[in-house]
């Protein structure tokens, strides 16, 4: 019992307040910017990561998947909005986090 107890703790506790000061710090102006749009971005792609991941090992996961799905679709449009008003910011995001497009 106690393994598999381990394992859901490092599940939930994949996206910590230290790991999301980390990324606003990196992407956004400072680490209490946490709504522009470089930082949403950047956070939206470090959870696709992690439940990407989680797919691969457990592909009949349709919570995860529904929320994949989700979250490509809010970063899609967070970057449709950034390249529409200001695309300098756009390409250097993209280029940052390393997306296609």
């Amino acid at each position: 019992m106690q393994p598999n107890l381990i394992e859901k703790q490092d599940r939930i506790m994949y996206l910590t307040k230290e790991k999301k000061q980390e990324i606003f710090s990196e992407y956004g102006m400072n680490t209490q910017d946490t709504g522009s749009a470089e930082a949403q971005i950047a956070l939206f792609t470090y959870r696709i990561q992690h439940l990407t991941q989680l797919m691969k090992k457990n592909k009949k996961d349709q919570v995860s998947e529904r929320a994949l799905v989700g979250l490509v679709g809010k970063r899609r449009r967070m970057l449709d909005y950034l390249k529409e008003n200001d695309i300098e910011r756009y390409r250097a995001i993209i280029k940052k986090l390393n997306l296609r497009k």
